[in-house]
């Protein structure tokens, strides 16, 4: 990861520093949870989501600057928690599912972490859709725009193979009658592909900053996979996120230029 953080440009230290804030907190919630107890799972959960979340608006911060930033990331927010209160009331579009009160603060029964957790992973995943197709040259091409939200919203969803069994299994929420997926039906899958290929296709710019996206976005397929075989006994999740993420990966780190 450190050979990774030292090809960012040195003028780039803000960037460099969230993200090696964010890599920390990830390493260190194993830890913390053996050492403390699972009481601190939550505040390690909410650390995490926070300096990951931290980390990626630096990064739109450095590269596009505050005002243009902020029309990206409100309406992410603003569109998730929305999709995410609409399911969690109506089964649609994931399937039924519910909250339990284990994440906290919650406005609408839906915890304020959730569209922060869109927010920190849809922009590593429009850089991987962008990197495999290279940037958009005009703005307003129908099919261009199609095809990166599409992209993006496989590698946004192969994170999810990670994430749903193993908040599941944490008890943070719950899909009443399980799944095929270990316990997570697939049509929570349709959803996340349907949301978040929407959310691409209006609010992905033109270019973004490849390096430090496709960096967080490659150390959360990493430090995942190691934390679910490792430590928190998923080696099925593991392996699916690991091939699932890892096979975006490898496509976008083919197709980037030498």
């Amino acid at each position: 990861m450190s050979a990774v953080l030292l090809r960012l440009r040195q003028g780039d230290r803000p960037i460099q520093l969230a993200i090696l804030l964010w890599a920390l907190t990830m390493i260190a919630t194993p830890i913390v949870r053996w050492t403390v107890g699972d009481g601190a799972l939550g505040v390690m959960i909410n650390l995490g989501v926070l300096t990951q979340a931290a980390a990626v608006v630096t990064v739109l911060i450095r590269w596009a600057g505050f005002g243009s930033t902020l029309r990206i990331i409100l309406p992410i927010l603003l569109i998730a928690w929305s999709a995410e209160f609409l399911g969690s009331r109506t089964a649609f579009p994931f399937g039924p599912y519910a909250y339990t009160a284990a994440l906290q603060p919650q406005l609408g029964g839906v915890p304020l972490l959730v569209p922060l957790a869109w927010l920190m992973m849809l922009p590593p995943s429009w850089a991987v859709a962008e990197t495999i197709l290279g940037p958009r040259r005009l703005p307003q091409a129908l099919s261009q725009r199609v095809a990166r939200a599409a992209l993006a919203a496989l590698a946004f969803t192969a994170w999810d193979l990670f994430l749903d069994p193993q908040m599941v299994a944490w008890d943070l929420w719950r899909w009443p009658g399980g799944g095929a997926y270990f316990g997570v039906p697939l049509t929570n899958y349709l959803g996340w592909l349907l949301v978040s290929f929407l959310i691409g296709l209006f609010l992905i710019p033109g270019r973004l900053p490849l390096l430090p996206l496709l960096t967080i976005y490659a150390v959360t397929w990493f430090l995942t996979f190691f934390g679910q075989v490792f430590f928190w006994g998923l080696p099925g999740p593991a392996l699916c996120g690991f091939l699932g993420m890892g096979g975006m990966l490898a496509w976008a780190l083919l197709r980037r230029p030498k």
